[in-house]
């Protein structure tokens, strides 16, 4: 089944996400912050990621920006997750190469239907 890397700096939104996912079979990794989640994505090469905007040090418009520009993970689709809400925040977390975006809270369905969407394009 698919890695997913969660990457987000609340272990509550880690924890909802990571248990919605799993129990549909899929295999998760976590990342605190921006400048993990790098690191993991070049060394695990996960199949999808769910990043957070918010977090300390690298945010995820950083992370997301270093990922799509390394050849190495420039393939993994990037799925900003993110209680930013603004059509400005939206349009900028595209523009830094995520291939969508969605507004917390998130259900576990709606998590879940959003992998395997973008798992399936």
């Amino acid at each position: 089944m698919a890695l997913i890397l969660i990457v987000d700096d609340s272990p509550t939104e880690v924890h909802l996400m990571q248990r919605a996912l799993e129990s549909c079979g899929y295999q998760t990794a976590i990342a605190v912050d921006g400048q993990e989640g790098v690191r993991l994505a070049r060394e695990m090469h996960p199949d999808l990621i769910f990043m957070d905007i918010v977090m300390p040090g690298m945010n995820g418009y950083q992370a997301t920006r270093t990922l799509v520009r390394d050849p190495g993970t420039s393939a993994i689709p990037i799925v900003m997750v993110s209680s930013k809400g603004q059509d400005t925040d939206r349009i900028w977390g595209l523009r830094q190469g995520a291939v969508d975006y969605i507004v917390k809270p998130v259900s576990a369905a709606q998590l879940v239907e959003k992998a395997q969407s973008t798992l399936a394009a």
